[in-house]
């Protein structure tokens, strides 16, 4: 089958949305199915990528590292016909998500949208950035969802949260899989000498883009206070990003600067080094909507303590594989680490080996094939229209009343999100 996804987010960015979409991609490919790309234009992207249709986009959006794609690009409709899909698939609701509307009604496709993101805990990255403009996000997001044929969430609280919002088009639960073996062996004692960290020491780790919804600066807060209780403790941060200075300021707060160790972004075997110089991995963040990262580490064998939040929940067992906290309470973080820190070997290996298991069943593998069944089931459902192929005129007739209704689609579920969220603010103000 000929796949086409459309995301406003692609390699060489580094972030969830990007890996993800390459990831599926790779094993769609190996696995004999035809992946076109389309994705907006980055800073040093590769001359020599094949299977990627790049689009002209404006490039860190209101001084953040995303690139906006502009959603109208010359000969994508020409290329998109020669590569003749069978599936499109949209990463976001906005920007090529309605790109992807128009090609899949236009070329009477199924049209597929993964729920990757909650948008409304990114709004900060917009001008004006408001309440209002949070509920716009949700419900702009709800409407898109609407309007295609299935829709994936990446894990089971973002599942169930989508029917609450209104969202009526299937849903089925398929996250982003973890490549494991790309993570089962690495060589965490030279990465331990690479940065100046005792190979005896207690490390604490923590890997993801380095954004204020990440709740970073609560989990700097708690790591040190961790910190402050053991003298051989260190903290490994993998990424880079904006938060990056909030998280220093807090170690240097905290006398603790010297064990703070930024290793910036790491890709393939560097960062499986990296996951394996953990003794446990660190998460706070509620904005997720998959664990990606979490089913990452513990497929390098490493216990897992964050908190109870979309994404975590699904993967972290407590005192199983790690610890998953109620509430955010830094005292309750510091002891959950303190506790894993306690273990005896013996235990410690049976979280090890916990985290192991976890990650073989979050494999890229499952979970492509999940993806792929879902596809084949999408499309027998919705068998495409036929044109009669001696009457032109009818075919460009009928091509061109479906992208003015596509078109209609778009300005509608616009104009209904932004009405859905004027109301919800008259309401908070009546409720004041």
């Amino acid at each position: 089958m000929n796949i086409v996804m459309m995301t406003n987010t692609y390699l060489p960015h580094v972030g969830g949305v990007a890996r993800s979409v390459a990831s599926f991609s790779a094993e769609y490919r190996r696995r004999g199915h035809g992946v076109l790309v389309v994705a907006p234009e980055f800073p040093d992207t590769p001359a020599d990528e094949t299977g990627v249709i790049r689009i002209p986009a404006i490039q860190n959006f209101n001084a953040s590292d995303f690139s906006v794609a502009l959603p109208v690009a010359s000969g994508l409709n020409e290329a998109l016909d020669s590569f003749a899909p069978d599936i499109i698939h949209a990463h976001h609701p906005f920007l090529l998500g309605m790109t992807a509307l128009r090609a899949a009604r236009t070329r009477q496709l199924p049209l597929v949208f993964t729920h990757h993101t909650l948008y409304e805990q990114y709004t900060h990255y917009a001008p004006g950035d408001s309440p209002r403009l949070q509920r716009f996000a949700i419900e702009l997001a709800t409407a898109y969802a609407n309007l295609c044929d299935q829709v994936f969430a990446p894990s089971n609280s973002i599942a169930v949260l989508l029917r609450q919002r209104g969202v009526t088009t299937p849903v089925s639960e398929i996250p982003t899989g973890v490549q494991v073996e790309d993570f089962a062996h690495g060589d965490g004692s030279a990465f331990r000498h690479q940065l100046s960290i005792p190979a005896d020491a207690f490390v604490v780790g923590h890997l993801g883009r380095l954004a204020p919804e990440k709740n970073l600066v609560f989990l700097a807060e708690a790591v040190a206070g961790f910190l402050h209780t053991r003298a051989d403790t260190h903290f490994l941060v993998i990424g880079s990003g904006p938060s990056e200075s909030d998280m220093r300021e807090v170690f240097d707060n905290a006398g603790l600067s010297g064990r703070l160790h930024i290793a910036g972004i790491l890709q393939s075997a560097e960062l499986a080094n990296a996951l394996h110089a953990m003794d446990v991995f660190v998460f706070a963040s509620y904005s997720e909507t998959q664990g990606m990262v979490l089913t990452e580490a513990m497929a390098a064998g490493v216990p897992v303590v964050a908190l109870d939040a979309p994404g975590a929940r699904e993967v972290i067992r407590d005192r199983v594989n790690g610890r998953l906290l109620e509430e955010q309470q830094r005292e309750a973080f510091v002891a959950a680490l303190g506790w894993l820190a306690g273990r005896s070997p013996q235990q410690r290996e049976a979280l090890v080996q916990e985290a192991r298991n976890t990650a073989d069943s979050f494999s890229l593998q499952r979970t492509a094939e999940k993806a792929l069944y879902a596809y084949t089931t999408v499309r027998s459902r919705l068998q495409p229209g036929t044109y009669t192929e001696d009457d032109s005129e009818n075919q460009v007739l009928n091509r061109v009343i479906k992208l003015i209704r596509a078109e209609w689609e778009i300005v509608k579920g616009m104009a209904e999100a932004g009405g859905a969220a004027l109301r919800h603010g008259n309401t908070d103000r009546k409720s004041d």
